[in-house]
């Protein structure tokens, strides 16, 4: 069976239809742990003290053989949970006992494992594509949990604020998960505060900025936004109340270079007659970063070739800088922060 997604393990929830093995992964960790959750209990008829047991980390693997192969306890079936497993670094007795224990998967209890701390690569990683063969080969699920879409995430917005007696209109929203990032945990925390703070009535997209706490991606993006105007001034602020926040540099530099990147694909692809849609495809971005390519094409008008090359130097020789030795984060980024607007405006490097 091929990798799933949120929508089928939802289903053999509702229907009470389990799988032997459940595999989950992915990039939303609200989600996971949500149908990790969900699954345990189910699958253990709502008894955690006799038919769920849990286990997590650093873990005897003998423990978890012993546990899936014995008897639920009057009960149809019981369930096991594997929880951040370190699969990667552990020994290869240990590897192949995680193997084991999957091929052994019987009718009686549902094994889910978990990967929320520990990253888990299926596209790429060889022990993972190990442990998702051994899963479909006893007919497991694979269960890819990402970050759910824009337009969904809008409607939970919506849905949540009417049911907490306000009106959070799709701008607003939009604004929100802009600003916040695709995280439901810290979404849901901001609608929280956000319904709290107007009582009933309309959450209007001021009312966003004045309240919501923006993410770390938001406030570099901010940042950018302001060099692509040609506002330096705006733009150092910006740099200061990040610096103030304690963001790390490179972060700060890994998610400028990363607009620039998108330009430069959006550019390339232009060029050649390419698609947003090819775009999307050829460097697999996700479906909810998909908005990351329509800003590249709209501020594309203002680049060119040469504009491109040298705001991607510049970048280039600050990564250099932040990674030597006493050099001073903060004034590599400003600087870089008026070369590139500089470059934007002038076309032209400056010293």
């Amino acid at each position: 069976m091929p990798i799933v997604y949120e929508e089928q393990v939802r289903k053999d929830i509702s229907a009470r239809s389990f799988s032997p093995i459940y595999l989950i992964f992915g990039d939303d960790s609200y989600l996971k742990n949500y149908y990790k959750d969900s699954l345990a209990k189910k699958a253990s008829d709502g008894d955690p003290f006799f038919n769920l047991q849990k286990f997590e980390g650093d873990i005897d693997l003998q423990e978890v053989f012993d546990a899936v192969n014995q008897f639920p306890m009057m009960a149809e079936r019981k369930s096991v949970v594997l929880s951040d497993f370190d699969f990667e670094h552990c020994s290869k007795t240990d590897f192949d006992r995680l193997l084991e224990i999957i091929s052994n998967a019987n009718d009686t209890t549902v094994l889910i494992i978990c990967f929320d701390s520990i990253e888990f690569d299926a596209k790429k990683g060889a022990k993972e594509k190990k442990i998702i063969s051994a899963v479909e080969k006893v007919g497991g699920i694979c269960a890819e949990i990402n970050h759910r879409s824009i337009t969904a995430l809008v409607k939970m917005l919506s849905d949540g604020a009417k049911k907490r007696g306000c009106n959070f209109g799709e701008i607003a929203a939009r604004h929100l998960i802009e600003i916040s990032g695709l995280d439901l945990n810290t979404l849901k925390n901001e609608l929280d505060k956000l319904c709290s703070f107007v009582g009933s009535g309309e959450i209007s997209k001021d009312i966003v900025d004045q309240i919501a706490v923006k993410s770390v991606d938001a406030s570099v993006y901010e940042y950018v936004k302001q060099i692509f105007v040609g506002d330096i001034s705006t733009a150092i602020k910006m740099l200061d109340d990040m610096f103030f926040m304690r963001i790390d540099p490179m972060v700060i530099l890994s998610v400028t270079a990363s607009s620039y990147v998108d330009i430069y694909r959006a550019y390339t692809a232009n060029i050649s007659g390419k698609s947003k849609n090819d775009i999307a495809d050829d460097f697999k971005y996700p479906k909810n970063k998909i908005f990351l390519i329509d800003r590249a094409i709209q501020t594309l008008k203002k680049f060119n070739a040469d504009k491109l090359n040298l705001s991607l130097n510049s970048i280039a020789d600050a990564d250099k800088s932040l990674k030597s030795f006493g050099a001073d984060p903060k004034s590599i980024l400003e600087q870089l922060t008026v070369k590139l607007v500089y470059i934007l405006i002038k076309g032209e490097a400056v010293d």
